[in-house]
């Protein structure tokens, strides 16, 4: 053996040494999960104001002293549950709003039932969403409200922004695509040729477990194989044996989408890039981005896997509005909601930036009503 070169040997002593470790410990797995653990989410107290079919409105209140006028209505995507805005009180988007002063309403869209499968996306944005809208505008007495939309509810919320601007102040979008013609993230070149008719025929509402599926083969090494040993070798540690949990239960909680929102979602969106052209139309009107006048804040992930940079940041160059922003955070898709970092910027940057413009709204407003005689 002199002379033979033993590094094979050895890299293969240390692997069998590190797999017994991680048996191990991969043994320790069911008791730790029978520890007294909480991994509830969404627990930020609200009330339900509002009902229609499969929807709820939920109504919080601010947290202190209320620093926004305007009220602000979040439209979360049809995919996954809007309690990913509330995953937990540390790492919650709704609970930062609340904080900074806004007072907040939430769509929930519910379960689809087998029923809904013809509902398009003209009765979510036209329909579910300007009804919403109605009911705040009425309950406040308010011509306007604050809208903001996270992932494909931003996609509606620029929809409904440009169909409705009188009923918009103030418009705040959250990894939402508008321009799908690019090759920059798996799941639009996965679209492009996506046949979605023959899903259609074959389920048709779209499964929620078949879309999360295949969200965890978009990157199966880090959102599958990487995520669970980190589960593994962090099983001692009970708060991150928590918020583990929590995202567990909001990834698998997953709602089926209305067929014919996605076929029409797939094939104008994805398929035909139809939005940011302005050839879009619901139930025959035609979706003109020009029309978005109001404020927009845009925000997007710099490392969004699902909804690249290059499908957010055309939007501000497309809008009619010439208060626009791009706002480009160092996370992923789900890290600009849960991750500390983001927490310390997003919620915080969202209620600043709607301050200042409520400020200058009323500055305009007491300068159009002229001197007091």
């Amino acid at each position: 053996m002199a002379g033979l070169d033993e590094s094979p040997f050895r890299l293969m002593a240390d692997f069998m040494r590190r797999s017994g470790k991680d048996l191990e410990r991969l043994m320790t797995v069911p008791a730790a999960l029978g520890r007294d653990l909480r991994a509830e989410i969404g627990e930020t107290p609200f009330e339900i104001v509002y009902e229609e079919d499969r929807i709820r409105l939920k109504h919080y209140t601010p947290l202190g002293k209320r620093r926004i006028a305007t009220p602000l209505l979040l439209v979360y995507a049809l995919i996954n549950r809007e309690t990913m805005l509330d995953l937990q009180p540390d790492r919650s988007v709704i609970r930062g709003l609340l904080e900074g002063g806004a007072e907040v309403y939430m769509i929930d869209w519910g379960t689809p039932a087998r029923k809904d499968r013809f509902l398009t996306i003209d009765d979510h944005v036209n329909g579910y969403m300007d009804r919403v809208v109605e009911f705040i505008r009425r309950r406040h007495d308010i011509p306007k409200v604050n809208l903001m939309g996270v992932c494909i509810g931003g996609t509606f919320s620029v929809m409904y922004a440009a169909l409705h601007p009188a009923k918009v102040r103030n418009l705040i979008t959250s990894v939402s695509p508008v321009q799908f013609d690019t090759d920059k993230g798996l799941l639009h070149l996965w679209m492009k040729n996506f046949n979605v008719d023959g899903l259609i025929d074959a389920c048709g509402n779209i499964p929620g477990d078949f879309l999360n599926f295949g969200f965890l083969l978009l990157n199966p090494a880090r959102l599958v194989i990487e995520k669970y040993k980190n589960f593994v070798d962090n099983i001692e540690d009970i708060p991150f044996v928590e918020n583990f949990l929590r995202m567990e239960k909001w990834i698998f909680d997953s709602p089926d989408v209305p067929a014919e929102t996605f076929r029409q979602y797939v094939k104008d969106c994805y398929q035909e890039n139809l939005l940011i052209q302005n050839r879009m139309k619901l139930n025959g009107k035609r979706i003109d981005l020009r029309r978005i006048t109001m404020p927009v804040l845009n925000f997007y992930g710099r490392y969004d896997h699902l909804v690249p940079p290059e499908a957010c940041a055309p939007l501000i160059e497309k809008i009619g509005s010439r208060d626009g922003e791009n706002v480009c955070l160092d996370t992923g898709h789900i890290g600009i909601y849960v991750s500390s970092r983001a927490q310390k910027e997003f919620a915080p940057r969202i209620t600043r930036w709607l301050s200042e413009r409520d400020g200058k709204e009323k500055a305009k407003s007491r300068k159009s009503a002229g001197p007091k005689r």
